[in-house]
């Protein structure tokens, strides 16, 4: 079975699909995309039960001629690094579909087509071995985001909708140029091809920043994360949960599909760089989420500060062999990235979701607003409790493996470093718990709050089905860990020594 392109192609066929079926009166299409994404999901489940543990090779794989005058070609394949990226995207897409079911009123079709659209531009950008594929997949993916922030979004979703555009367009054009470069160098757009290329230490430092611009941008590092903040704010929900869960991990990934093995050298270099962006956001980023007032712009800039940890876990694995000479602690510090990307997609699109179980109700989120929550919608409450705890990296949650994975491995490189980044940690409990104390406890503050309508079985069922793999994670986490532990030791043989020699 080509499950790839299954899991790319027919989610885009869904989505056109919904969008003809939208003009046909009383044709409720919401079942349709409920259809098409719970299809899709169940399609990427092999990738997971089938997939070999025990190989670093790319599995799944399809390739096909396309322009082989170019020599870019229709190359898929996952390894254990991208297929839980893509196993994310499709169990994130159900809950959207479900999560919009009666708050979008207008254009219905529109908005379920251009989710299911992205979800396929997505999974492709996972599974992408080609750069052309890759870049066409990752550039088509802005379009329908563009639109879902810029129709459905709110007051200056305009706005929000064009600095999400230009932030991601120009840095991914740098991007481009990349691979225009290396495919003139090597003679092929092959991704895999690239990490066996003799680069010189100036043209992998060009290359490391060409790469830096369209990724950073993407996760986001500091200095290019303003565009963030704004997007979630007036973005829907639906639109919020797919920034969070997916979105920002492309460029978490792409650190590890690109920067690190095809220029390894400029990597260790520029360590001390990311390093300290990746400080900068733990540290700082999160005492500016102390400061927010609005709900949806603090979990924005916890997002910044959660993906903090993936980058500093990804760069300090030059510092931890230096220091230790054993892959075994950079691996700690890359699969703790990694499963902080998975924890943060799912902790974070849940904590968007109960946002707006809140705005559909009051039409505000401000957090001055709310209080004593949980006395009108106590089930609620535990769901937005729990949620904020395992943003805080509460033990048996995927919050706490995570970070407590990269914050171990990186005791191995540098102790103080490790401190601060532990340090950091009560940050982020300071704002989760804050935004807890003031919107679910307390007494009811306004006959608004005391209002409000107890969560639908469908909210429940959202929220359910995020509890479930949040804790499975966090108690068993060797059930994400055992996919990855052949391609991160891969990686780590492939890249240290390169670097290093």
């Amino acid at each position: 079975m080509p499950y790839l392109s299954l899991v790319i192609w027919i989610p885009i066929l869904g989505g056109l699909v919904v969008f003809a079926a939208a003009r046909i009166p009383k044709l409720d299409v919401r079942w349709i995309a409920l259809f098409f994404a719970v299809l899709v999901f169940g399609l990427s489940i092999p990738l997971y039960t089938e997939f070999n543990i025990h190989t670093a090779a790319m599995q799944f794989t399809e390739k096909l001629p396309w322009i082989s005058a170019y020599h870019v070609n229709y190359f898929l394949g996952v390894d254990g690094i991208a297929m839980p990226m893509i196993l994310l995207t499709t169990f994130t897409t159900i809950l959207v579909v479900l999560a919009g079911w009666k708050v979008i009123q207008y254009r219905l079709g529109q908005y379920l087509a251009a989710f299911l659209i992205m979800e396929g531009l997505m999974n492709g950008v996972f599974a992408a071995l080609n750069a052309m594929l890759f870049y066409l997949f990752w550039e088509a993916m802005l379009i329908p985001m563009f639109l879902i922030i810029g129709i459905w979004g709110g007051p200056r979703r305009i706005y929000a909708a064009i600095k999400f555009f230009l932030y991601t367009f120009i840095g991914s054009v740098l991007m481009l140029v990349a691979f225009i470069w290396l495919y003139l160098y090597s003679g092929s757009f092959n991704i895999i091809d690239f990490s066996h290329l003799q680069l010189t230490p100036t043209t992998q430092i060009l290359l490391f920043l060409a790469f830096f611009m369209a990724f950073a941008v993407k996760v986001p590092m500091v200095p290019v994360h303003t565009w963030l903040p704004d997007a979630h704010v007036e973005a829907p929900t639906g639109g919020s949960v797919i920034l969070a869960a997916i979105m920002l991990k492309m460029g978490a990934y792409g650190f590890l599909r690109f920067s690190l093995p095809v220029t390894p050298w400029a990597s260790m270099r520029l360590q001390w760089l990311m390093m300290g962006l990746s400080l900068v956001a733990i540290i700082y980023i999160g005492l500016v989420a102390l400061m927010q007032k609005d709900m949806k712009k603090l979990i924005a800039y916890s997002s910044i500060t959660h993906m903090g940890f993936v980058t500093l876990g990804f760069f300090s694995v030059f510092m931890i062999w230096a220091n230790t000479h054993s892959l075994d602690a950079g691996r700690l510090a890359v699969e703790g990235g990694l499963v902080q990307m998975i924890s943060h997609g799912l902790v974070s699109g849940a904590l968007f979701l109960c946002v707006g179980v809140l705005y559909e109700r009051m039409h505000t989120r401000a957090i001055g607003e709310y209080g004593g929550v949980i006395n009108t919608m106590p089930k609620f409450g535990y769901f937005f409790l729990f949620f904020a705890l395992a943003n805080s990296g509460l033990p048996f949650t995927s919050g706490f493996v995570g970070e407590f994975m990269v914050t171990l491995g990186v005791f191995h490189a540098n102790f103080w470093i490790a401190v601060l980044a532990a340090v950091a940690l009560i940050t982020a409990a300071s704002y989760s718990l804050w935004l807890v104390k003031r919107v679910v406890f307390g007494k009811v503050t306004s006959s608004r709050v005391a209002a409000l309508k107890i969560i639908s079985p469908r909210e429940i069922l959202i929220l359910a089905l995020l509890v479930l793999p949040t804790l499975l994670i966090g108690i068993y986490p060797e059930i994400i860990l055992r996919v990855m532990h052949a391609s991160v030791t891969h990686l780590l043989l492939q890249v240290v020594p390169a670097a290093m020699g």
